[in-house]
C-alpha cells in the first residue's frame, strides 16, 4: 500500500477520534477535535496531492479518497446536530447530495465510464472543511477559552455562536446543493442513456 492510499486509511482513524472527541466531555477537547480535524484536512490534500505527482493514482484511492472525505465531512456535521449546533435538514441535504453523486459515480462504473471530481465539487468540500473549522474554532473557544467566564459573556457568546454556526451551516449546503446540480447536469447524458 503505498503512502497516499496509508494518508486516507489514516483520514478515516482521525475520523473516528474526532467522533469521540466531539461527545466525550474532557478538558481542551473540542481544541484537540479542531487539532484533529485540521490534521485530517491536511491529509486530504497531502494524499491528492501525492497521488498525482510522485506515486500515481491508485484503484483503491480513486475510490477510497473521495469516501474518506464525505465520511470526514458528515461526521462532524452529524457531530453539530447532535451538539444543537446546526439544524438536522441541513445535514440530511449534505448527505443527500453524496449519496446521490456516489449513485451517479456506481452507475458510471458499471457502464466502464469514470466520471472524474469536477471542479465545482472540488470547492464545495472546501467550504464544507473551511465551515466545520470555523465551528470548531467557536466550540474550542467557547470550552476551553471561555470555560469559566462570566456567565453574561459565555450568554451573548454562544447567541453569536449559534447565529454563526447557522448562518455558515446554510451557505455550505447552498454550495452544496449547487455544487450537486452542476455536477448532475454536466453527467446528464449518462443519467439519460440509463433512464
Amino acid at each position: 500500500m503505498n503512502l497516499p492510499n496509508k494518508l486516507t486509511l489514516a483520514r478515516l482513524v482521525l475520523v473516528a477520534l474526532l467522533l469521540v472527541l466531539l461527545t466525550v466531555p474532557f478538558p481542551y477537547a473540542m481544541s484537540l477535535a479542531l487539532l484533529v480535524f485540521i490534521v485530517a484536512s491536511v491529509s486530504d490534500y497531502l494524499d491528492g496531492y501525492l497521488a498525482r505527482r510522485v506515486y500515481g493514482e491508485s484503484a483503491f484511492g480513486r475510490l477510497m479518497d473521495p469516501l474518506a472525505d464525505k465520511v470526514m465531512v458528515c461526521a462532524a456535521f452529524v457531530s453539530f446536530v447532535d451538539l444543537g449546533l446546526v439544524p438536522a435538514y441541513i445535514v440530511v441535504i449534505i448527505i443527500s447530495r453524496e449519496f446521490l453523486v456516489t449513485g451517479l459515480r456506481l452507475l458510471a462504473v458499471e457502464k466502464r465510464e469514470i466520471i472524474p471530481a469536477g471542479k465545482w465539487g472540488k470547492h464545495k468540500t472546501v467550504w464544507q472543511i473551511a465551515a466545520i473549522i470555523v465551528i470548531l474554532l467557536g466550540l474550542a473557544v467557547r470550552h476551553d477559552i471561555l470555560g469559566d467566564a462570566d456567565a453574561a459573556l459565555l450568554r451573548d457568546y454562544d447567541l453569536a455562536f449559534e447565529h454563526i454556526a447557522y448562518a455558515v451551516s446554510i451557505a455550505v449546503a447552498l454550495i452544496t446543493v449547487g455544487s450537486g446540480y452542476l455536477y448532475f447536469m454536466e453527467n446528464r447524458e449518462l443519467i439519460r442513456r440509463n433512464l
